[in-house]
């Protein structure tokens, strides 16, 4: 029996930051999905992991992402990449969000991100908005561990107090996604909002 319901955050509640990625590797000349492939690089310890578990501050990895993609062929300044991370709300997975938590489950925002960010208000109080209906929060750059380790998801599950076979994990990365099935959650993996909400209504028994 399901008991909880596991949200990633960039590329679920929010539009995905890859399309961003996209447009700004088209504007500058840059092969598609170059910034992709630098954060798929030594995904465990580059600058991207570093960042988010909060072990190097912004302006060092601006300075690291920019020496790991010019490794690749094409110097990206981190600094460029972190402006690009603000995706767009999806108000149609918040209602889901909504409908999940009032049919009585609990709900949780596994997020890997940033300690940097830095948002008008607001931007920043449409996002907080949306936090507050979560019971619980686990954000990389407060607890040190970020997906997929598996340290990251059993905090998710020690902060609502279920076992992982009793949640739902969405999320947009497959990698992600994996580590959660291998413990027993029952994964989804977003690629748009219609099919997120047909694929956990189909799960957890909505009409």
């Amino acid at each position: 029996m399901k008991k909880a319901v596991l949200w990633d955050f960039g590329g679920v509640i929010l539009s995905s930051p890859f399309e961003a990625f996209n447009r700004y590797e088209e504007q500058h000349g840059i092969p598609v999905d170059l910034i992709r492939t630098v954060n798929a690089t030594n995904p465990h310890d580059n600058a991207w992991a570093r960042l988010e578990r909060s072990e190097v501050s912004s302006r060092e990895f601006d300075d690291l992402f920019a020496q790991e993609s010019a490794a690749l062929g094409h110097e990206v300044r981190g600094a460029d990449v972190l402006g690009l991370l603000d995706g767009v709300i999806r108000p149609e997975m918040v209602a889901l969000l909504d409908r999940v938590k009032a049919a009585g489950y609990k709900v949780a925002c596994l997020t890997n991100n940033t300690a940097h960010a830095d948002r008008d208000a607001g931007r920043a109080a449409a996002l907080d908005e949306i936090m507050a209906r979560f019971d619980a929060i686990v954000e990389s750059a407060k607890v040190g561990v970020r997906k997929p380790e598996p340290r990251f998801y059993e905090i998710a599950c020690e902060l609502l107090d279920v076992r992982p076979d009793e949640c739902v994990f969405l999320d947009d990365l497959g990698v992600n996604l994996k580590p959660a099935a291998e413990m027993g959650m029952t994964t989804i993996k977003v690629l748009n909002a219609p099919q997120a909400i047909a694929d956990l209504s189909a799960v957890l028994g909505f009409a």
